[in-house]
């Protein structure tokens, strides 16, 4: 059998052409270097954190595919920490947006979790993933931030008692 042979220049820059495409193709389908096997199995990215800083409220958010679920709906001033699970099937982020606040957290792949910190004041918020238009797609909540601060603990102090006077009856 024999080899047929490229002829001209026009040619050769076809094929050259073809093969540049092919492997940019091929680059952007397997981008990222997931550190996959020969298995056809991956390697996840590493965890990014996933804690709440120290006096942050810890608020976790579930982002699926596609709704976020908050593990709490009431909301006083203070500083929260979002603790974003992706559990879906496709990355998703979370932003955090309304008074005196637009602030996004980094893209997670599924299976991986993030935190935002956020300072909230009284008013209303939208929470929504801002990736490729999940929020169109139902990935958004409201939140009302009103009230009494939010302490360290996580809880609202509780409203002291009105001082009492002596029984003198007056």
């Amino acid at each position: 059998m024999t080899t047929p042979r490229i002829r001209g220049p026009r040619t050769r820059a076809l094929l050259a052409l073809s093969a540049a495409s092919l492997a940019g193709l091929l680059a952007a389908c397997g981008g990222g270097g997931g550190g996959g096997s020969s298995s056809g199995t991956t390697t996840p990215p590493p965890a990014q954190q996933s804690t709440a800083p120290a006096g942050a409220t810890r608020v976790t958010a579930d982002l699926a595919d596609f709704k976020i679920t908050l593990s709490r709906q009431s909301f006083a001033p203070g500083t929260y920490a979002f603790v974003a699970t992706n559990t879906g099937h496709h990355e998703h982020a979370l932003e955090v947006e309304g008074p005196g606040v637009e602030s996004r957290s980094s893209t997670t792949s599924p299976g991986q979790s993030t935190t935002l910190t956020v300072t909230l004041k009284d008013g209303k918020y939208e929470i929504y993933c801002p990736v490729d238009g999940h929020k169109d797609l139902g990935m958004k909540t409201e939140i009302t931030v009103a009230g009494s601060p939010v302490n360290k603990t996580g809880t609202t102090p509780a409203t002291p008692a009105p001082p009492t006077s002596p029984g003198n009856g007056y």
